[in-house]
């Protein structure tokens, strides 16, 4: 006989619950649902919709995000801006007998120097921004007195509007007096809303609409009317903000009107561009063969575009291809998505300025952003809808893209001013505080330096190995 094994006691398990069977019938799950049945609110598509706008709404409300779109917007545009001038002014160079890339080169140096002064204008203070009004705005205007003086002012294409700097080198003061108007603008009316002085007209409309007409006769004096008429929308976008009533508002928009049609009127060459406007054939002696051929390199790009390089009008038949009609020949290398993608650029830009000037009070930051907001939001309507064909030609470069480093260091400067006040506001300052922490975990130079130096002193404090 053989002995038995003890039983060991095993744990008794659960009687297991019986599944439900998968097809139909009373043991179907709760997640099935019977055929033809519409999904709840929670998991249909109405819901994933709103879904998404509230995480929208979240992420356009984040302290940082003018901060980000000004940032993003303003650098896209400018790399951009070098991509097609590069593509688009090749053709001209080797036309004038001169390397392919020097329009390229001399745009990249003034794209180097503009970075630079977005930086120094972002990392400034406000009131080093107000110290700097008055100073650039007589600056301009001794650079517009001497651009009438023969010999010292030069012309290009009809118009006195260039300082000859030596070489290669010119300087357009007309570009740097939309920047003066801004911030001196915005200084006086800040410091008269301080003292409470702008509900009487004559301080809302004295010295700003004097001076302003004043910059305007200077620069129309040299026949530059496209930058007369951004100097206007400024000065309209700095009255609007400051709360000018209706009738004066309309009463300085009649003024300004009847000095315009006045030197339109007078002009055979204003008329003639007034005369272009949606035109489809270049008419009798050409003279409206750049507006039409800036229709047809749109027509062209269709959707996508033929490719960076491949734009035929560039090959001499579109004048200025590099400058005014810089976006035609985008239009036409990089397609319709290429130029809504432009279009949405600058929406960022200026919704995010829109934005600076609402939330900040500080009414200087609100006048100044708001100036900078229209002075390139207004240019960019203008030049886009000259290539468009809805707009008279009023020769503006294209903001942050067209070639000229005249325009582009103002407006790379009114771009970190921009960043300047985005960084100002109280949240944002809290929300780049909190990412520091955050920052040096990736830059930990200065706290290894900082450990260094600890064991050095920690070396020198210890004693000799015989006292021990």
């Amino acid at each position: 006989m053989t002995a038995e094994r003890p039983r060991i006691p095993t744990r008794e398990r659960a009687p297991a619950r019986p599944r439900p069977a998968r097809s139909g019938g009373a043991g179907r799950s709760r997640t099935a649902r019977a055929p033809g049945r519409r999904p709840s609110g929670r998991s249909g598509p109405v819901h994933r919709l709103r879904h998404l706008r509230d995480r929208l709404r979240r992420a356009w409300d984040r302290p940082l995000t003018a901060y980000y779109l000004i940032l993003g917007s303003g650098m896209l545009l400018t790399v951009l801006g070098l991509v097609m001038v590069f593509s688009a002014s090749q053709i001209q160079a080797l036309r004038s007998d001169l390397p392919s890339t020097y329009f390229f080169g001399k745009q990249l140096l003034a794209a180097g120097i503009g970075a630079g002064l977005l930086l120094l204008a972002s990392r400034m203070p406000v009131r080093l921004h107000r110290a700097l009004a008055y100073p650039l705005l007589a600056v301009c205007l001794v650079l517009l007195v001497l651009v009438q003086i023969p010999g010292v002012g030069h012309a290009v294409k009809g118009n006195q509007n260039w300082i000859q700097l030596g070489g290669p080198f010119q300087l357009q003061p007309s570009e740097f007096g939309k920047l003066a108007l801004v911030l001196w603008g915005a200084d006086l009316l800040a410091r008269k809303r301080e003292k409470k002085l702008l509900a009487q007209w004559k301080h809302l409309l004295v010295p700003l609409v004097p001076v302003a007409f004043l910059v305007l006769g200077l620069i129309m004096l040299g026949g530059d009317m496209g930058t007369a008429i951004i100097l206007t929308a400024i000065l309209f976008g700095l009255l609007w903000l400051a709360g000018a009533p209706t009738r004066l508002f309309a009463g300085v928009l009649a003024v300004a009107g009847l000095i315009g049609a006045l030197f339109i009127g007078t002009s055979p060459n204003r008329m003639a561009r007034l005369e272009c406007i949606g035109a489809t054939d270049p008419g009798p002696q050409d003279q409206c063969w750049q507006a039409v051929h800036g229709i047809y390199a749109l027509a062209n790009g269709n959707w996508f575009g033929a490719g960076l390089g491949a734009s035929v009008e560039k090959w001499g038949e579109l004048p200025e291809p590099h400058t005014d009609f810089i976006f035609a020949v985008t239009g036409e290398e990089l397609g319709l998505a290429g130029t809504l993608s432009v279009l949405a650029l600058y929406a960022a830009l200026g919704y995010a300025g829109i934005r600076v000037a609402g939330r900040t009070e500080d009414p200087f930051v609100r006048y100044a952003a708001g100036g900078v907001t229209t002075w390139i939001t207004a240019q960019a309507v203008v030049n886009i809808g000259a290539v468009l064909g809805l707009l008279p030609i009023a020769g503006v470069p294209l903001p942050l893209v067209s070639y000229g480093g005249s325009a582009l260091l103002p407006t790379l400067f009114a771009v970190g001013l921009m960043i300047a006040f985005a960084r100002s506001e109280p949240a944002a300052r809290a929300a780049l505080a909190m990412r520091q922490p955050r920052l040096r975990r990736f830059y930990p130079g200065k706290r290894l330096a900082r450990a260094g130096r600890n064991t050095m002193r920690r070396r020198a404090e210890r004693p000799p190995s015989g006292e021990r």
